[in-house]
């Protein structure tokens, strides 16, 4: 244990790895903000024919009326946490028994080429909690275990990145139910809405570059 405390403590205090891992909340947050709305408005996921094995598959979960808005609801309450930093251990906790069934259902199912996309994703949702070892290990301590706390100098998230996360939430949503109701009439947003969330996270990057140099140069 004390070795694997040492490993960790080596790369956790990475700030470059903190940054990546930063992204990568943003990255799986946004990837089910679009998906998930589409549930919890109670829409068809897919238009593929129900006479096809993976048609039939998601039109049974459509049919199944509150538990497909119910997937979709967690899916943003997930996206909510991981993507505002303030709870992104509870976040990857939600998300990984809904990203475990959908990789599940991919490789059941036969997905061409979908299965290795939500493998990936299962692998960084892995990887989120793997950042936060120092937090979950204890959930594998015996009973009454004696703890000795030292201080921890780990690189987090500042307000540059929970405010952006906020309005990285606030804007992908938006889009969502924009793009929901332009859809009707033969818009689409997508390209707007990717860039929008391109700048948001450059911004917030530049910014928080920009304040850790300052702070250095102090």
């Amino acid at each position: 244990m004390e070795k694997l405390d040492r490993f960790y403590d080596n790369i956790r205090q990475s700030r470059k790895l903190n940054t990546f891992v930063i992204m990568t909340r943003y990255l799986i947050g946004f990837a089910f903000i679009p998906s998930g709305f589409t549930k919890l408005m109670n829409k068809r996921f897919t238009s593929i024919s129900v006479e096809n094995p993976v048609g039939f598959f998601f039109e049974g979960m459509y049919q199944a009326g509150f538990f497909w808005q119910f997937i979709g609801f967690m899916q943003i309450f997930a996206a909510l946490l991981l993507m505002t930093q303030y709870f992104t251990t509870l976040g990857a906790l939600v998300f990984l028994p809904l990203m475990s069934s959908i990789f599940i259902i991919t490789v059941s199912m036969h997905f061409k080429g979908t299965w290795l996309i939500t493998l990936l994703m299962l692998l960084a949702n892995l990887l989120l909690l793997a950042w936060d070892y120092h937090k979950l290990k204890y959930l594998f301590y015996p009973d009454n275990f004696s703890l000795k706390v030292a201080d921890k100098n780990y690189p987090g998230t500042n307000k540059i990145w929970r405010i952006a996360g906020w309005i990285l939430f606030i804007f992908s949503l938006s889009s969502a139910i924009l793009n929901s109701y332009l859809a009707k009439i033969g818009w689409n947003v997508f390209f707007i809405w990717m860039i929008g969330n391109t700048l948001i996270v450059l911004s917030a990057w530049l910014l928080d570059e920009w304040n850790y140099r300052k702070r250095k140069t102090v």
